[in-house]
């Protein structure tokens, strides 16, 4: 059964202050750019209501032998392998009410406990009335459009006003989960849609449907220059070898994939712009501004990946202050009951602005019928 939600601002979400998720297990993605390689098969995780958040899990005879917090580290994915050494040498992780050690050889078969506690990352952070588009919720995820110019998660620079800290605020029991519930991110400067947990049973399933890549995110992106055909990039991304800020298509980076597809392009005096249709096999840091800028396209207005000596500052570039770069469709499996839901957030009024200006055909920009194939 597929549900399709779409979203037509300036509607304002609907309140939800009295809205906390209920106390089911789970946990958060161990970074929020990079999905990871699935658990292996067999294992099985079993959400629990306790005071603090319980996850059990069986050894599968493969790892029988294996370090513990090795173990650990595939059974619980969501967690970062130096967290869950850190809990087990607080005595959270046990088997049969035995504390275990990090270092302790798992037995195949044997039934681990995880005591998962209140996130003080998360609750560190102070809830703030930081305005959100919230396309959709209920108990357990909410959909969010999130505006180009809004950070995801507090840091260096940005301890406050972030999509996180407006989160704490609109659904309180956010603080209790890792890094309020988020599973995936966007760049400060990309608009679209975002996928949020609102209880920690729900988080595991989305880490684990993004690990195993059932997540569909579809973007539409403007670039400088030429798109003849579809296209696929498969290259590996990581940090940039000279500049740390930015990111490339290193030998020793992590597998990426991007799907390119071209819907229309418009010469101008300044060159030719083509809109594209952008699908994520993976999710790497600046993925489709690494791979466009790889394929020799450039996203218009990109200040990091962007053509060099591209107009900015006159009209109607100046209609654009950021990328043009916009997450338009997202689908996933509902976590409680696995049905597919899809939302649709329209182009965001900047870069239809831009199209429109440099004499795009509205009709390009139409995102609707993407969430049906």
């Amino acid at each position: 059964m597929l549900a399709i939600m779409r979203y037509a601002p300036p509607a304002p979400p609907p309140g939800a202050a009295d809205l906390r998720p209920p106390p089911r297990a789970a946990g958060t993605a161990a970074t929020l750019d990079d999905d990871t390689d699935p658990p292996p098969s067999g294992e099985a995780v079993e959400p629990l209501a306790e005071a603090d958040a319980v996850l059990r899990a069986e050894v599968p005879a493969a790892t029988a032998g294996e370090r513990l917090d090795k173990v650990l580290a595939a059974l619980f994915p969501q967690f970062s392998r130096s967290r869950l050494k850190s809990w087990c040498e607080a005595g959270l992780v046990s088997a049969a009410g035995v504390p275990l050690a990090p270092r302790a050889k798992a037995r195949a078969g044997a039934r681990i406990e995880l005591r998962v506690p209140t996130d003080a990352e998360a609750s560190s952070f102070t809830a703030e009335p930081v305005p959100l588009r919230v396309l959709w919720h209920d108990d357990v995820v909410a959909v969010i459009d999130k505006p180009a110019g809004l950070v995801v998660h507090p840091a260096a620079g940005n301890w406050s006003g972030t999509l996180l800290n407006g989160l704490l605020a609109r659904f309180p029991g956010s603080a209790a989960l890792p890094r309020a519930g988020i599973v995936h991110r966007l760049d400060k400067d990309t608009s679209g849609l975002l996928v949020v947990a609102l209880s920690l049973a729900a988080q595991t399933d989305l880490v684990r449907q993004l690990q195993a890549r059932s997540v569909s995110r579809q973007y539409l992106a403007l670039a400088w220059g030429e798109l003849s055909a579809a296209r696929s990039v498969d290259a590996p991304i990581g940090r940039h070898p000279r500049d740390r800020l930015r990111m490339a298509v290193v030998a020793s980076g992590k597998p990426a994939r991007t799907h390119f597809e071209p819907l229309a392009t418009l010469s101008t005096p300044a060159g030719a712009i083509t809109a594209m249709r952008c699908r994520l096999d993976t999710g790497r840091t600046h993925q489709i501004r690494v791979h466009a800028q790889h394929l020799g396209l450039p996203l218009v207005g990109d200040a990091l990946y962007g053509r060099r000596g591209a107009p900015t500052t006159s009209a109607p570039w100046d209609l654009l202050a950021r990328q043009a770069l916009h997450a338009a469709v997202l689908s996933f499996d509902h976590p409680r009951d696995a049905r597919r839901l899809s939302f649709v957030a329209p182009v965001a009024d900047d870069v239809r602005a831009l199209w429109l200006a440099l004499g795009g055909d509205a009709a390009v920009l139409a995102v609707d019928a993407w969430s049906r194939g």
